[in-house]
């Protein structure tokens, strides 16, 4: 399946979740709350991310990524937005994400359309979620992280990250495979040169990165140990014959991850972006 479609397809799925900053503390999440307050955010979020995507192939792995970079961290709050200033390190320039997380003038743009039709409604947290700690105290089942793994069916590596696997000659790589890979990725040279993590459909989200895995094709070390003689083989086995199960856990799955440890009435701090005419 194409990624536009995909995303198109889930995208209203996902739990919608910071609510306005005044809102009572007895308020509860609501998946359908900018039905009443913005009817078109949703529809205006994923028309602009549509257009993102199709300028840029790969920017549709890296809003994933976004998203996921910053819901594991305190939930999906968006503090991954936040620049750094002299009294917090801002999650841009941990080691994980700096020079690496890509995808935030996507969903400054998503925020700045929202904004034309609904002045100050919509969070960057909102955007985010919709967009694209340790698993168990995530709420998340081995299932889960399989299915979300599953995002690496698009979207590329950078040379550093996998050149250990590819010239260890273990019994866990093909070797073809290995070899294809070294062309671009040389033993001491060229950290940041980038290599698909699907080889094959490297611009569909579909299933073939479980058919990856279990031809020993899986391009991180930490993608192949989902399929090495362990108890989530029969996960990907499932995932790598029936693509309809794989679209349907990632999507649950992602809506999951959406809702790890949501902030709501008083409780964390509240990020208010105000609109020139509030300013004014």
């Amino acid at each position: 399946m194409d990624f536009i479609q995909f995303f198109g397809n889930i995208v209203v799925s996902f739990s919608v979740l910071i609510l306005p900053w005044n809102t009572p503390s007895e308020a509860q999440l609501s998946p359908s709350f900018y039905s009443n307050t913005c009817p078109n955010a949703l529809t205006t979020i994923r028309t602009s991310i549509r257009q993102a995507v199709s300028r840029e192939r790969r920017m549709a792995a890296s809003i994933i990524r976004l998203h996921f970079h910053d819901c594991f961290v305190q939930g999906c709050d968006a503090s991954i937005l936040l620049d750094e200033t002299p009294s917090i390190q801002s999650e841009k320039t941990a080691f994980p994400n700096v020079n690496s997380v890509r995808g935030y003038e996507v969903i400054e743009a998503a925020k700045r359309e929202v904004e034309k039709i609904c002045p100050g409604v919509v969070s960057c947290a909102d955007i985010l979620a919709v967009a694209a700690r340790d698993a168990s105290a995530a709420g998340l089942s081995a299932r889960d992280m399989v299915a979300l793994s599953g995002s690496h069916t698009i979207g590329q590596s950078q040379c550093f990250l996998f050149r250990n696997r590819i010239y260890s000659n273990g019994t866990d790589i093909d070797a073809g495979f290995a070899s294809t890979r070294r062309r671009q990725c040389p033993s001491n040279s060229g950290d940041s040169n980038l290599a698909a993590l699907d080889l094959v459909t490297p611009n569909s989200f579909d299933n073939n990165y479980f058919k990856n895995l279990m031809q020993r094709k899986g391009l991180l070390q930490t993608d192949q140990v989902l399929f090495s003689g362990g108890s989530t083989d029969s996960i990907v086995s499932e995932y790598s014959r029936n693509p309809r199960t794989f679209l349907s856990d990632f999507g649950n799955s992602m809506i999951k991850m959406g809702d790890i440890e949501p902030l709501t009435g008083q409780i964390g701090i509240i990020i208010r972006i105000y609109t020139r005419a509030e300013e004014s």
